[in-house]
């Protein structure tokens, strides 16, 4: 007998679907609870079911409802549905997949992917043949139903499809669809595609047995009337290209002049799905080959592509002259901000850091319209096409330029400037010409009267800043910087925005030459503080962050301190312990007080004392949580992570007088089990911070004649802790933990015997290993060296082991203490062992080569070594041997060695 409704159950069910749609929220509190109270009966999902599917008197909305409803208490609660409840509402959906209403249809589709998902596939075998063979009906409505919710099971679960566990339905499916490409309703061909489309980035096998089938298939529909079904051509396209190019390249250029089409077709969906066309082509290796004789029709495409479209300027408000800074941000706005943890890096010869570093300079303009649009793609194909063209991308793009920037238009105007942006990175070189003449036109335009014009001209200046700063700074940096710290007061929040984050680019770029016009950013940034919004504040720590980093202690001054402090701190005593915008502040203090030094001190001990207390915090909640998670929220680990990179900015900032500081509390406790902690980024963080401490906590035990293996620093039990996370599995917790070694080492001297045998062997396994990240190498390097130079009868032996690596990862590392230590170190290892440097003494020349001004002794080091080996070897072999040199280290060698 098949179920029937009680009619007064449902009555009460189609009441409380009517008030869920009522927006008051006092009736909807009421509807939550009643539905708590119903999900206690367990033929409530019947009725669910029956208004969906049979209740055919009630409007579509309200049946619409009832299914979405009780698809989420399928995703909640299915496991708990009786089977006579679970086989019902299976056999409904089945039965009414065909029902008249796209949007029931649509409903029922999304309730079987949801049931299938939950790991039903395996338990509802007649599933996929019945919807398979539902395709097959005359009836239209039935085909698009089965297609529909087809379509959403290959979406949700396109793994289990082709694996065995499922018997591999693909192989049946696959060609199944593929008949579809010719159906005559174009959105069952729509539906086809898509469904096809799951399986092009996995290389389904099912799928690669007829890949000439799909991709002639897809060539027959290129010239279809629907857009959805071009849009799916794109897509299908796109994906293949990363896939199976091989298959694409004998129809390259028909497929170019295809996507030529598609990117400039009237609707923005298609045109944006072939516009990726571009970006994913520029990454494969053909790009160059297949692209060049198309750049000219490609160009003012994407060009054309970069203008802001009709609704996107009513949505930025482009056409209306309005200040909205005095408009409260609302807080959905405000993007969630991740901190990076402090990573542990040398300085280079050339003065740059670790190449390769993330900038996220690329973030254009248009963030409040942060969903991918076709002016988004435009600008960044453009950007990699420029990479992958360099200057030949030029002929195409100047004469269209000039018409852009000086038009009188705003938005071809605008769109010109953001050319001129994407292109800086690749065509550097070949516009550099004719940056004298555009660089005043791009400053003028931070004056425009409309907002989006100077925000766009923000962030192309920013995109030139390195170019700015080679030439004299009167010529364009010192205008440049006057206009934009004008800009970073405008009265649009936008252009604020683009002009704080454009200004701590040119701060990077220039760096000390800033130092003569510290009073005046000082007092622009400042008066910010006052003014800004909640979003537009997190931006502008930033920029006094990058401010403090890049003129160092030039920042210490007394009436610099007087204006950029008081501010900072009543923002920090503002903050509560628990608010996120402490992230970005912590890190702004962080710099700060690393370049006032001494200059920090009157701030140092609240901020240190709260630093500890948000540790201390962290740690007892995430305690809490791990003994009773049923009672207690897992804590945000991220304010620990800030806690203790603020710490290591003290501690390299104050250097000694942390001291006091460090000896009134618990840090080394908690650190103790920070070093512990299940998430890298907190361990990658407390070893930074051991590091950075280490020189205080032995000075002060020495004052105070502590022990070495004192409950401080018991090293017995810190060694093992640090021996091991010397796993580059974990890049940068394994850097830092590399670096903390050293740092102990030196400190700690002979006293580091014991704990030789728990390091050693990792760090020789670690400089060897190929594809080793630079940064991880040079301190790997700096660390056996300094090992070496506390403990040489431990470490020399292994010499021959690490010696070639070792030389090659620090001649390119700028002379400083680190360098020096590790040099006296391979020195004292090479006098206890010389045989171990035998082989490689060509690297260990090079290195000594790389030398700028060693100290005198350590210069009597390398000569001595130098001539031992000469002395030995013989003069007619060394000049054998020498012969194998590079003349300049020859050169070199000669003239400060004598050899």
């Amino acid at each position: 007998m098949e179920w029937q409704p009680d009619e007064q159950g449902l009555q009460q069910v189609l009441q409380l679907l009517k008030d869920s749609q009522s927006p008051d929220t006092a009736t909807q509190r009421a509807v939550q609870e009643k539905l708590e109270q119903l999900n206690q009966f367990p033929d409530f999902n019947n009725y669910l079911i029956f208004v969906l599917t049979s209740l055919k008197s009630e409007d579509e909305p309200t049946r619409s409802l009832s299914g979405l409803i009780l698809k989420n208490n399928v995703k909640a609660h299915y496991q708990n549905f009786p089977p006579l409840v679970a086989d019902f509402i299976k056999r409904e959906c089945l039965n009414n997949i065909g029902d008249p209403s796209p949007l029931i249809r649509a409903t029922i589709g999304i309730l079987i992917t949801t049931i299938a998902s939950k790991g039903e596939l395996q338990t509802w075998p007649e599933l996929l043949p019945q919807l398979c063979n539902l395709l097959n009906s005359e009836d239209y409505n039935t085909c698009e139903g089965s297609f529909g919710a087809l379509q959403k099971i290959c979406e949700d679960s396109s793994e289990l499809l082709d694996s065995d566990a499922l018997n591999r339905p693909l192989n049946i499916m696959i060609p199944k669809f593929l008949q579809f490409f010719k159906h005559c309703s174009p959105k069952i061909r729509s539906h086809a595609i898509a469904c096809v489309n799951q399986f092009i980035s996995s290389r389904a096998q099912a799928l690669m047995d007829h890949i000439d089938t799909f991709i002639e298939s897809l060539f027959a529909l290129a010239g279809d009337e629907d857009c959805e079904v071009r849009k799916n051509v794109c897509r299908a396209l796109v994906m293949l290209l990363e896939v199976r190019i091989d298959r694409l390249i004998p129809h390259m250029h028909s497929i170019i002049q295809y996507m030529l089409q598609r990117t400039q077709d009237p609707d923005e969906n298609v045109s944006l799905e072939a516009c990726e066309f571009w970006l994913t082509l520029a990454e494969q290796p053909v790009c160059k080959e297949a692209l060049s004789g198309h750049l000219v029709q490609l160009i003012p495409i994407l060009v054309n592509g970069m203008k802001y479209s009709e609704i996107d300027i009513i949505l930025l408000k482009g056409d209306v002259e309005e200040e909205d800074d005095t408009v409260p941000d609302s807080e959905q706005d405000i993007k969630p901000r991740f901190h990076k943890s402090r990573t542990v890096t040398l300085q280079h010869e050339g003065g740059e850091g670790e190449e390769g570093e993330d900038h996220d300079d690329d973030d254009d303009d248009d963030d409040t319209l942060s969903d991918w649009n076709l002016r988004k793609c435009s600008a960044a194909a453009l950007d990699v096409l420029a990479n992958v063209f360099r200057d030949e991308l030029l002929p195409h793009l100047l004469p269209l330029l000039k018409g852009l920037l000086f038009h009188p238009d705003w938005v071809v105007k605008e769109s010109g400037i953001l050319v001129l942006g994407a292109i800086a990175e690749g065509c550097m070189q070949g516009m550099v010409p004719y940056l004298p003449e555009l660089m005043p036109h791009l400053i003028q335009c931070l004056c425009d009267k409309k907002a989006l014009v100077r925000s766009i001209a923000c962030w192309t200046l920013s995109r030139y800043a390195h170019w700015v700063v080679s030439q004299p700074p009167d010529s364009h940096l010192k205008p440049l910087m006057t206009e934009l710290l004008k800009r970073i007061l405008d009265g649009n929040k936008r252009v604020q925005e683009a002009a704080c984050s454009a200004f701590a680019t040119l701060e990077e770029e220039a760096c000390t030459e800033l130092v003569p016009y510290l009073s005046f950013i000082l007092d622009t940034l400042v008066f910010a503080f006052g003014k800004y919004q909640h979003k537009n504040l997190l931006i502008l720590y930033d920029a006094i962050g990058t401010l403090a980093d890049s003129v160092g202690h030039h920042l210490n001054q007394p009436e610099y301190i007087e204006k950029l402090m008081p501010p900072l701190i009543a923002k920090w005593n503002e903050l509560k312990d628990e608010d996120k915008d402490l992230f970005p502040l912590l890190e702004c203090l962080s710099s700060v007080a690393t370049a006032l030094q001494s200059g920090f001190l009157p701030y140092c001990e609240p901020v240190y004392q709260r630093c500890v207390t948000l540790v201390q915090k962290t740690l007892a909640q995430a305690m809490m949580y791990s003994q009773q998670p049923d009672q207690y929220e897992a804590p945000d680990k991220d304010f620990m992570i800030v806690a203790l990179d603020l710490l290591s900015g003290l501690a390299e900032g104050l250097g000694g007088h942390v001291d006091q500081l460090v000896s009134r509390s618990n840090i080394m406790t908690l650190l103790f089990q920070c070093m512990q902690d299940t998430m890298p980024e907190v361990r990658q963080s407390s070893f930074a911070l051991l590091g950075d401490l280490t020189k205080s906590i032995i000075l002060l035990m020495l004052s105070i004649g502590l022990p070495f293996s004192s409950p401080w620093l018991s090293l017995s039990e810190f060694m093992p802790i640090l021996g091991t996370n010397l796993n580059p599995e974990f890049i940068s917790v394994c850097n830092n933990a590399t670096w903390a070694i050293g740092e102990i080492c030196m400190q700690m001297g002979v006293e580091m015997q014991p704990y030789v045998s728990l390091v050693l062997n990792q760090l020789v396994e670690i400089i060897n290993r190929p594809n080793t990240p630079k940064t991880l190498l040079e301190n790997t390097a700096i660390t056996i060296g300094r090992l070496g130079y506390v403990c040489p009868q431990e470490v020399a032996p292994m010499l021959q082991q690490f010696i070639r690596p070792w030389c090659t990862s620090l001649r390119n590392i700028r002379d400083n203490e680190e360098k020096d230590s590790a040099f006296r170190g391979i020195c004292m290892m090479i006098g206890v062992n010389p045989g171990g440097v035998v082989q490689d003494f060509i690297f260990f020349c090079d290195a000594v080569a790389s030398w700028v001004s060693p100290k005198d002794d350590l210069r009597d080091m390398f000569y001595k070594i130098l001539h031992g080996f000469k002395d030995q070897v013989g003069e007619e072999n060394w000049q054998q041997f020498s012969e194998q040199f590079p003349p300049q280290l020859k050169e070199r060698l000669s003239a400060c060695y004598g050899v």
